[in-house]
């Protein structure tokens, strides 16, 4: 597993999170990486692997199987 694949250090919490601790890493990192507001050349894909990141942590049964 690369670090890019490492859904938990993407976002930057611990494996323990709350639901509502990835909640708010997620806005913080997806405010920061978003297209209209990053003009960085990686911010998009930065942003894509976020959104799949945090579907598969916000929901219990995708998170229980990574």
């Amino acid at each position: 597993m690369t670090d890019q694949e490492d859904y938990y250090k993407l976002l930057g919490v611990e494996r323990t999170a709350s639901a509502d601790e990835l909640k708010a890493a997620f806005r913080k990192k997806a405010l920061h990486y978003h297209p209209d507001r990053n003009s960085a050349p990686d911010a998009e894909d930065t942003f894509k692997a976020l959104n799949g990141a945090y579907a598969v942590l916000s929901d219990p049964e995708k998170r229980a199987r990574y």
